[in-house]
Order: structure tokens, then sequence, then C-alpha cells
């Protein structure tokens, strides 16, 4: 998670969060990984996790309902853009699928596009060729700041959302980042990608 969501979880300032997140990297509980404008933590091994969730076994966690935020944050959850590509839940979930149906390989701080994906990619309707122009990474991993999980980014990323927005199984909101899915995308995501409507 990035320091501002963990000092709004902590009831902390982002000033008393970053520092003390900073002392938690020296001490080698933490790691710090940069992804776009943001800053992400994480525990560094699963003993330090282990002591730290018997420490916390008993705090009851935030409570998601008293957010101010959430009426703002929620439109975002279900699917949105990032950049040029799909984020949330929807974003998240076609990585996901990408990856299970052995299209993406996740290396390093990147995706891979393996064989048999770039030839499902091509009959999905993805260009190839444009790719070669392209100056950008090609299959980017960004972290999703709602769901804490990567999705494709990149110039693949930018690409599978326009070809959805081409077969109108999402469409941008006006003004915001907000993408619906409409009734045939629903339908062929959960045919096509096992995406859940």
């Amino acid at each position: 998670m990035p320091a501002t969501e963990l000092a709004y979880r902590a009831g902390v300032s982002s000033a008393t969060a970053s520092e003390h997140l900073s002392h938690m990297v020296k001490a080698g509980i933490l790691a710090s990984e940069k992804c776009g404008r943001h800053r992400y933590y994480r525990v560094i091994s699963p003993k330090i996790m282990e002591a730290l969730e018997d420490l916390l076994a008993s705090h009851p966690g935030p409570n998601e309902r008293i957010r101010p935020d959430l009426v703002r944050i929620t439109p975002l959850r279900d699917a949105r853009m990032c950049y040029e590509h799909l984020a949330g839940r929807l974003g998240v979930a076609l990585t996901g699928s990408f990856q299970k149906m052995g299209w993406l390989v996740l290396e390093g701080i990147d995706f891979r596009v393996t064989d048999q994906g770039r030839q499902k990619f091509e009959r999905f309707g993805i260009d190839w060729t444009s790719f070669s122009r392209a100056r950008r990474r090609l299959a980017r991993r960004c972290i999703d700041w709602t769901e804490r999980f990567p999705h494709v980014g990149g110039a693949l990323g930018a690409s599978v959302a326009g070809r959805l927005m081409a077969l109108d199984w999402i469409r941008r909101t006006k003004e915001t980042r907000i993408v619906i899915v409409t009734a045939s995308g629903r339908r062929n995501l959960q045919e096509m990608f096992g995406i859940p409507s």
C-alpha cells in the first residue's frame, strides 16, 4: 500500500506515516517500490508477516463505511482508466485472467507476453505491429491503488482498453476516469475471460 493509504488506516498524518515507514524500511521490516506516482510498501518476509499478524490479531481494522471519500472511490474501484489502460476491479480481473490463460507471465517488474499470448491477443484484434513503434514499455506492471494487485499497463494495456471500447464492451464516462461495462461487455467478458458480471 502507499503511504497515504497506510496513514489513513492508521489514523495518523501522512508525514508521521512516512517517517515510521522510513524507519521500518531501514530496519529491514518493509521493502518499498516506486510505481507510477506512488511508493508502495510491503512486508519483507513471511516470518515478519506472521509476527505482525499475531500482533494485529486483536485490532478490528478500518471501517470502510465511514471513509469520507467512499462515495467518490466506489465507482473508481469497479472500473476506471489509469492513463490509457484499464484499472480497478475490471483491470485487475482481466490481467489475472490473462495470466491464468497463459497469455501473460509476471517477470520482475513487468509482464512478459507468451508466444501463446501473442497469438491470442492478435486473434482478439490487438494490432501487434503498432507495438514496434511504441516508445513505452510493452506490458508494464502497474499496481492498482484500490485493489493492491497489478494490472497490465504500457502499450499492451492501452491496446486492450482500446479494443474493448471499439467492441463497445466498455465506455468511458465524460470528464471522469470511470468506465462503464455495457451489457454486451458483461456477457462477453464472462464468456471469454471468466470475469463475473
